[in-house]
């Protein structure tokens, strides 16, 4: 195995994990382009020492280049589970921890020179949350809005001077966990002595008027919060929450 292989190896990898990672960045999630693209690295790189980084010892009875992959799985399992958030009865974050653990099987499969199975696979991964994203939302109906139709939402929280970067720090935070797509946040004078409106412009591949109820109503307990309100902009109605 010269150097210029276990280079080419190694750049298949990061470029497979990085196709894995663009989709995810594109839709907003936590683990994105970078997250995946890492995890396909390292998955490579550990393949590559444990294939190739111990010389002589690689070839004797009690060295095995497969303890070191299999461990990649393991590993894999505790960094997934940092990205699983449970939300009262609802769990967040099971297709990106997945999404990982693929990525972490494309780049051992690039690092143990498999490159055309490594290839194919990330087609597979892409194309599962491509193609069959709209196959979920038809099977798995949301009956409390029977809207499926991709939805504009803008919300308003009016906060004083002094909160303002934290709203704003708050509401980027709350929609990474969610499945919106943030498009903008805005900050203006409300022409009161003191209080500025924060103003976010996000979109959502179905309508899901629960989920954002739920982000607006936390953000309505935050102490420097006067009110908040948001809006379905294609057809939805109006809604406010003081505090």
């Amino acid at each position: 195995m010269t150097t210029l292989e276990m280079l080419l190896r190694l750049g298949v990898g990061v470029g497979l994990g990085t196709v894995i990672g663009f989709e995810r960045q594109y839709r907003a999630r936590m683990a994105g382009l970078r997250t995946n693209a890492l995890v396909a690295t390292g998955a490579a790189l550990f393949v590559l020492l444990s294939a190739y980084g111990f010389g002589g010892l690689s070839n004797s009875s009690h060295a095995d280049p497969t303890r070191v992959a299999a461990q990649i799985v393991s590993g894999i399992g505790f960094l997934g589970a940092g990205v699983i958030l449970h939300d009262g009865l609802t769990v967040r974050g099971l297709n990106t921890a997945a999404t990982m653990w693929c990525s972490a099987a494309v780049g051992a499969l690039a690092g143990a020179g498999m490159l055309s199975v490594a290839a194919v696979g990330t087609a597979v991964v892409v194309s599962i949350h491509v193609l069959l994203r709209p196959l979920g939302r038809v099977v798995d109906r949301r009956p409390e809005t029977g809207d499926d139709t991709p939805t504009a939402y803008s919300f308003r929280a009016v906060t004083h001077d002094a909160g303002e970067a934290h709203v704003r720090a708050l509401i980027v935070q709350a929609l990474a966990r969610t499945d919106f797509v943030l498009r903008s946040v805005a900050s203006a004078n409300t022409g009161l002595d003191g209080q500025v409106e924060v103003q976010a412009a996000l979109d959502a591949d179905h309508r899901d008027d629960r989920q954002l109820e739920s982000i607006v109503g936390r953000l309505s307990l935050e102490p420097s919060v006067i009110s908040v309100r948001w809006q379905a902009e294609s057809g939805g109605r109006d809604h406010g929450d003081e505090s």
